[in-house]
């Protein structure tokens, strides 16, 4: 995986990741990629400063011994708080509260569009996204659920697909 930061032709900056260059280039090439904030679809790589590992002979520095690792990764507490228990929904609910109000909107209103405009195959997706890339099925927006693994056979396969982090609905 690669990640890059995007920049529109009205200079809003996003990150995306992508399986490799390749995909990056193939959908910049395609018209594929499009900005969260204004919708945009003149995206191009902007210049990024290159993440450099430390030397294999330098220390990393030293975790702090007096905190425990269960209260490092300590359920996120909900608003009265009580933990919550890491099920998917609960992180996915810590992940919108903690989001800027702004990107929050953007990506309930992208979930509005998608639940409106296609059809949900729930867990199927792999599966339904093979028969309409080999004509098997109608060409038509789907979206769903997909482990890594097939996401990943997915992308071997020449199926481009795009992850979309699910913002639950209300407060």
């Amino acid at each position: 995986m690669i990640k890059y930061e995007l920049r529109c032709s009205k200079d809003h900056r996003f990150d995306s990741w992508f399986r490799d260059s390749a995909t990056c280039e193939r959908q910049e090439k395609r018209g594929l990629l499009e900005c969260p904030m204004c919708g945009d679809q003149k995206v191009e790589r902007a210049l990024m400063a290159p993440n450099l590992a430390a030397k294999g002979n330098q220390r990393k520095p030293r975790r702090n011994t007096e905190t425990p690792p269960a209260a490092e990764a300590a359920p996120t507490p909900d608003v009265a708080g009580v933990p919550m228990p890491a099920t998917p929904e609960n992180r996915a609910a810590a992940m919108a509260a903690a989001m800027p109000a702004e990107l929050r909107h953007a990506l309930l209103e992208l979930r509005g569009k998608v639940e409106a405009n296609c059809d949900y195959v729930g867990d199927t997706f792999a599966e339904e996204a093979r028969k309409i890339h080999y004509g098997e099925t109608e060409a038509r927006g789907i979206y769903g659920e997909t482990t890594d693994e097939d996401a990943a056979a997915l992308a071997d396969e020449g199926i481009e697909v795009g992850r979309l982090p699910w913002v639950p609905k209300g407060n």
